[in-house]
């Protein structure tokens, strides 16, 4: 019996899906952390605590940005060998085009897993092309906090690409601003 204009067969499928789907639970944010977390110390009597301050909150890296150690830590990776920002006068040439952009790689719609991989081989490949400076174009993100944007600096500090790259630095905002990087490669010897 067709109800409505609608067949059997829909009014069957259509209560199968009331039947399954639950509503919605609004988005709540997490609470914040405390600043201090309090902690047992054990085998003593009578259960003494005491405050242990929090560590501090991680800051996002940005492209220029020396890196310093954190007492009891040892920072590897990244800034072992960090690419230095590009020579100001070599990026403002690259700027103002006087040194071309020989190649673009736009990292937009990628997960990280693929940007990163596709980001190397595009530097690896315009290293052996002999081009001198490149963009990589990954996009703001939310608020101007996306994935690419933060990590790109990182996976170009890859101790695999430090004989290639000469430095990095945000490009202008003509070629993009702070969602690209101009990549500078150094000479093939």
């Amino acid at each position: 019996m067709a109800r409505f204009g609608f067949k059997a067969e829909d009014l069957r499928l259509w209560a199968l899906v009331t039947a399954t789907v639950r509503p919605h639970k609004p988005f709540k944010k997490p609470e914040p952390e405390p600043q201090t977390e309090t902690i047992k110390i054990a085998d003593m009597p009578g259960e003494m605590t005491a405050a242990k301050p929090a560590p501090a909150p991680l800051t996002p890296f940005k492209i220029g940005q020396s890196l310093k150690p954190v007492s009891g830590f040892k920072i590897t990776r990244a800034a072992d060998h960090a690419p230095d920002p590009i020579e100001p006068k070599r990026k403002r040439r690259i700027t103002r085009e006087r040194d071309p952009i020989e190649a673009r790689l736009d990292l937009h719609g990628m997960t990280a897993f693929a940007a990163e991989a596709r980001l190397k081989a595009f530097v690896q490949q315009a290293y052996a092309n002999d081009y001198r400076a490149v963009l990589v174009i990954t996009g703001k993100g939310v608020a101007e906090n996306g994935i690419l944007k933060r990590h790109a600096p990182e996976w170009l500090a890859d101790s695999a690409l430090s004989h290639i790259i000469a430095g990095i630095s945000q490009a202008h905002a003509r070629h993009g601003g702070t969602g690209a990087l101009y990549v500078a490669l150094k000479r093939r010897s």
